[in-house]
C-alpha cells in the first residue's frame, strides 16, 4: 500500500520566529487593538438576551438603582459571557499549540478528533445516568481527547506526512467516535436529552460552578504553554535543527500535546464541542504576519490566538442573537456558527494548498495482478456473500422467520402475521442492498478521479448536500413524498458537488485540494443540518439522528425505486468509462497523451458519483465508510483494473450495508441500531489499519 499523500516537504503551520528583537510598539499595538475589539464584542454580548434588559438598563447598574437588571446580569448573561471567554482563550491556545507541533496549518482540536473523543467520554457517562462534577467530567474528557489525538497523530506521522493525510485521519476518527456518541444518544434518549444541541457547543450556563472549578485548570495550562513558548520557537526551525540546539523534541511535543488536549477537554466539559475555533483563531492571527512579523513568536502568537478565539466565540454568539433573536441563543448552539466560519476558513486554506506533485500514486498501486479465473471466483464468492446477506436480512429481525415462510410468502400462502412481517422487511433489505451498491460504485469512481484510496463520496460534500436537502424538506414539508425527497436530495448533492468542484478548480483540478474543500463543505453542511433540526424541530431529534445515522426503518418499495433506477442507468455509464478511470489513476499527463478529455471525464464521473450518492442518501440516510471500504477491498482482491473492481466493489458494498442493517435490527431487538452507525464502527478499524499500513511509506521529512 502506498502513501496516499507524499508532498515534497511538510507545510509548516508556523514560520520560524523572526530574527532580532521584536518591535515592542508593534506588538503592543496589535495587543491593544485585539483587546479593545474583544471588550467591545463582550459589551455588546452583555446587552443581548431573552429579557428586555438592554444597554441603558445595564448602564443604570453603575448607580446601583436597578436590581432587576443586576439579577438578569448575574444569573444569565455574566455566566454566558465568562463561558465564552474561557473557551475562546482555551481553544485559541490549544489550536495554536497543535498547529505548531504538527507544523500543519489545519491541525486543531476538531481535525485531530480531540473534541470528538472528549464529547464521547462525557456522553458515555451521562447515558448511564451518572452525573459528575465539572472536574471529574473534565478529567474523563481529557482522557478521551488525549486518546483520540494520540491515535490521529500516530496515523498521520505526527501531522507531517501531509495535510490531506492528517485531515483524513482526524475526520475518520472523529466520524467513528461521533457514531458511537450518536448511538448512545439514540439508545439512551431520555438520559441524554438535550445533549444533541449541547454536542454542537452551547454557551448556556445555569451557574458559575463549573467555570470556577475549571478556571484554575485552564489558567495553569495557559501559563505552562507560555513557558514553553521559546521551545516552540526552536521547534519551528525543524526537528534536526532543534535537536542540534539541545531541545528534546519528543518531550516538548508530548508536553504541548497534553496541555492542548487539557485545554480542549476543559472547553468541551464547560460548553460542549464548539467547532473550529482552534483552527480559525491561529490562522487569523498568522494573517497579520506580513504587517507584524513578531506574531510568529509563540509568546506573542499564543495569547493573540486566545484573544482571537474570544472574539470568534463571542462574536458568533452576538451574530446569532442579532440575526435570530435572543431565544436563538438558547435554542441554537453557538458552535453551529463557529463551524460555518471554520468551514469557510478550511476551504480558504485548501485553495492555497500545494499540489502533491508527481509523487502521487494510484489507489491500487500494490494490488497483485490476478488471473481471469481468480477474478471470476472472487465475483462468484462476493455474489454468494451478497445473496446470503439478503437471505439473512429476510430471516432475522425482531421476529425470526424460516426459509419455508419466505417461500410461502413469495407464493402468497403465508398467514397474516408473517405476511405483515415480510411485507415490512423486504423494502428494508432492498434499500440496504441497493444503497450499499450505489455507494460502493460512487466511492470507486471518486477514488479513481482523486487518485486517493482514502477518498469517498462523503468527504467531497456530496453526502452533506444530499442530507441537507432531504432534512430541510422533511423539516419544512413533513408530508413530502418519496420522489420529492429524492429529488431535493439529488439537487442538494449536485449543488454541493458543483460548489466543491468549482472551489477546487484553479487552472486545473488538484485532487488533494478537492478532498480538503470537500471536507470543509461536509462540515459546513453538517452544521446547517444541525441548525435545521435544533431551530425548527427540536423535540424530534430522534428522527433526525436516525436519518443522519443511516437507517432503513419504515422504508417502502417506492422509496427504494430511485436508487434502483440510478444504479441501472449510471453503473453501466461508469463501467463504460472503465478505461478512462484506469488511466486517471496513473497521473494527469498519460490520459491526455492517449486522447482522454480529462476535465470533461472527471466532471462526468464525479457527477455520476454525486447522483448515485444522493439517491442512496434519500433511500437510507447518511451511511459512511462504504464508499471507502468496498472499493479498497475490491482492489486488494482483484487488482486495479476498474472492469474488475466495479462489480466486486458493488457486491461487497451491498453485502456490507445489508449485514450492518441486519445486525442493527437484530442485536438489541426490538430496539435498533442504525445501519450507518454499524458501518462506521466496522469501517473505522479498517481505515485505521489502512493508514497504519501506509504510514511506513509516508515521507518523514524533518
Amino acid at each position: 500500500m502506498t502513501a496516499p499523500i507524499a508532498p515534497p516537504r511538510p507545510e509548516p503551520a508556523v514560520r520560524p520566529a523572526p530574527a532580532g528583537r521584536p518591535s515592542a510598539s508593534r506588538v503592543a499595538g496589535i495587543f491593544l487593538a485585539a483587546t479593545a475589539l474583544s471588550l467591545l464584542v463582550a459589551a455588546v454580548h452583555l446587552t443581548q438576551g431573552t429579557s428586555g434588559v438592554g444597554a441603558l438598563d445595564l448602564l443604570r447598574l453603575l448607580t446601583g438603582d436597578d436590581d432587576e437588571s443586576a439579577r438578569v446580569l448575574i444569573a444569565s448573561r455574566v455566566p454566558r459571557l465568562l463561558a465564552g471567554l474561557a473557551i475562546g482563550i482555551a481553544l485559541g491556545f490549544a489550536g495554536a499549540a497543535l498547529q505548531s507541533i504538527a507544523r500543519n496549518p489545519l491541525a486543531s482540536p476538531d481535525t485531530l478528533a480531540v473534541n470528538a473523543g472528549a464529547h464521547l467520554a462525557i456522553v458515555s457517562v451521562a447515558a448511564f445516568g451518572v452525573a459528575l462534577p465539572a472536574l471529574p467530567a473534565g478529567g474523563l474528557a481529557f482522557c478521551g481527547g488525549l486518546t483520540a489525538a494520540g491515535l490521529v497523530m500516530t496515523m498521520s506521522a505526527g501531522g507531517q506526512a501531509g495535510t490531506t493525510r492528517l485531515i483524513l485521519a482526524g475526520s475518520a476518527t472523529a466520524l467513528a467516535l461521533s457514531s458511537v456518541t450518536m448511538l448512545l444518544l439514540l439508545l439512551f434518549e431520555q438520559a441524554t436529552i438535550g445533549l444533541f444541541a449541547w454536542g454542537n457547543g452551547s454557551l448556556v450556563q445555569a451557574d458559575l460552578v463549573a467555570l470556577t472549578q475549571l478556571a484554575p485548570v485552564i489558567g495553569a495550562a495557559l501559563v505552562a504553554l507560555m513557558l514553553l513558548g521559546h521551545r516552540l520557537d526552536i521547534l519551528a526551525l525543524g526537528d534536526d535543527t532543534a535537536t542540534v540546539l539541545g531541545l528534546d523534541v519528543r518531550r516538548t511535543r508530548l508536553l504541548v500535546t497534553v496541555l492542548a488536549v487539557l485545554l480542549s477537554a476543559a472547553a468541551v466539559t464547560l460548553t460542549g464541542p464548539v467547532g473550529f475555533v482552534g483552527l480559525c483563531a491561529p490562522v487569523i492571527v498568522r494573517l497579520l504576519g506580513p504587517l507584524v512579523p513578531e506574531v510568529h513568536r509563540h509568546r506573542v502568537l499564543l495569547p493573540l490566538s486566545g484573544i482571537a478565539g474570544v472574539i470568534i466565540v463571542l462574536g458568533s454568539d452576538v451574530l446569532l442573537r442579532a440575526v435570530m433573536g435572543g431565544q436563538a441563543g438558547v435554542d441554537i448552539p453557538t458552535g453551529v456558527v463557529t463551524t460555518l466560519l471554520g468551514a469557510a476558513i478550511l476551504i480558504w486554506l485548501a485553495r492555497r494548498h500545494r499540489a502533491a506533485g508527481p509523487t502521487r500514486r494510484p489507489p491500487g498501486g500494490h494490488a497483485a495482478v490476478r488471473s481471469t479465473a481468480f477474478h471470476r471466483t472472487v465475483v462468484a464468492v462476493a455474489g454468494t456473500i451478497a445473496a446470503a446477506a439478503v437471505l439473512l436480512g429476510m430471516l432475522t429481525g425482531d421476529t425470526w422467520v424460516l426459509f419455508g415462510d419466505i417461500v410461502n410468502w413469495i407464493n402468497g400462502s403465508t398467514g397474516p402475521a408473517y405476511t405483515f412481517v415480510l411485507d415490512q422487511r423486504w423494502p428494508r433489505v432492498a434499500a440496504a442492498v441497493l444503497a450499499g451498491a450505489a455507494l460502493a460504485v460512487a466511492g470507486t469512481t471518486v477514488q479513481a478521479v482523486c487518485r486517493n484510496p482514502l477518498a469517498e463520496p462523503g468527504i467531497l460534500g456530496i453526502t452533506a448536500g444530499a442530507g441537507l436537502g432531504a432534512v430541510g424538506l422533511l423539516t419544512f414539508v413533513p408530508l413530502a413524498g418519496v420522489w420529492a425527497v429524492s429529488g431535493v436530495a439529488g439537487v442538494g448533492a449536485m449543488l454541493a458537488f458543483a460548489l466543491v468542484y468549482g472551489a477546487a478548480w484553479r487552472g486545473g483540478l488538484n485532487s488533494d485540494r478537492l478532498v480538503l474543500i470537500g471536507l470543509g463543505a461536509w462540515q459546513g453542511g453538517t452544521a446547517l443540518i444541525t441548525y435545521l433540526i435544533v431551530a425548527f424541530d427540536p423535540w424530534n431529534t430522534g428522527k433526525a439522528l436516525t436519518w443522519l445515522s443511516g437507517s432503513t426503518y419504515g422504508r417502502t418499495g417506492t422509496q427504494v425505486l430511485p436508487v434502483a433506477i440510478a444504479l441501472l442507468v449510471l453503473t453501466p455509464a461508469v463501467a463504460a468509462a472503465r478505461r478512462e478511470l484506469d488511466l486517471m489513476t496513473l497521473d494527469d499527463d498519460t490520459p491526455r497523451v492517449l486522447g482522454v478529455r480529462l476535465e470533461r471525464t472527471r466532471l462526468l464521473a464525479l457527477g455520476a458519483a454525486a447522483l448515485l450518492t444522493s439517491t442512496a442518501v434519500a433511500a437510507v440516510g447518511v451511511i459512511g465508510f462504504v464508499g471507502l471500504v468496498a472499493p479498497h477491498a475490491a482492489r486488494a482482491l482483484v487488482g486495479g483494473r476498474h472492469a474488475r473492481v466495479l462489480p466486486v466493489a458493488a457486491l461487497l458494498g451491498a453485502a456490507l450495508v445489508s449485514l450492518a442493517d441486519t445486525l442493527g435490527r437484530t442485536v438489541i431487538a426490538p430496539a435498533q441500531v442504525p445501519a450507518g452507525l454499524v458501518t462506521a464502527l466496522i469501517g473505522t478499524p479498517y481505515f485505521v489499519w489502512l493508514l497504519w499500513r501506509s504510514r511506513a511509506a509516508a515521507p518523514q521529512t524533518r
